[in-house]
């Protein structure tokens, strides 16, 4: 794949993944900018703390379409190759969008979007794992950081070592972003599904 293909295919990506669909819909339905809300950033999760569900679960579909959508468009119009690198674009517009001065949201389920592009078989036992160690732990953040981490293994098993390595960066990405619920979870301080944090966190790592 030469050169312009890869710049075309990433800044399909990047544009599609920067849409702040939580922004948004918060700002449509009247709630206010949700940057002003909890942790600050523009995800599903910090738009349930508006208590509107069904803008959160919006904002979710939303997040991760974008990143489906750019997969399988580069994919149909370009190849393989270009679908990957949209969605590592994708992934990227979504944690650093250019309209919100770089200040995105943390980019799972973007992510998992683009799972769903690449294998949706993957992507289904992404879920799975997720869901058994929630149900052990009772931690959201600690099954999507597991559950992340396994996903490259299970793509270079299942898939090829091109998809393993574009989760095995987009991994480290969402790590990165998550670097704020590790220090919970090695504090004990993270907040456990079903149970409100005593405060809502401060302008800290984007949710």
């Amino acid at each position: 794949m030469d050169i312009v293909l890869i710049v075309i295919a990433l800044i399909v990506g990047y544009l599609l993944g920067s849409i702040p669909f939580g922004l948004l819909l918060t700002k449509v339905a009247g709630t206010g900018d949700i940057r002003s809300v909890g942790s600050g950033n523009i995800g599903a999760t910090n738009v349930l703390r508006t208590g509107r569900k069904g803008l959160a679960a919006a904002t979710l579909i939303g997040d991760m379409l974008k990143g489906t959508v750019a997969v399988l468009l580069m994919h149909r119009l370009a190849g393989t190759n270009a679908g990957l690198v949209a969605g590592l674009g994708a992934v990227l517009g979504h944690v650093f969008p250019v309209w919100l001065g770089f200040k995105g949201g943390k980019g799972v389920a973007t992510y998992i979007g683009v799972l769903i592009g690449v294998s949706w078989i993957v992507a289904l036992m992404f879920g799975v794992i997720w869901a058994l160690v929630a149900a052990v732990t009772r931690y959201s953040s600690l099954s999507g950081l597991i559950a992340s981490a396994l996903t490259p293994v299970l793509l270079y098993l299942g898939v090829g070592s091109k998809s393993a390595l574009l989760f095995a960066v987009l991994t480290a990405i969402v790590w990165v972003m998550h670097r704020g619920n590790i220090q919970r979870l090695l504090a004990g301080t993270e907040p456990k599904i079903g149970r409100k944090s005593e405060a809502a966190p401060s302008p800290a790592p984007k949710a």
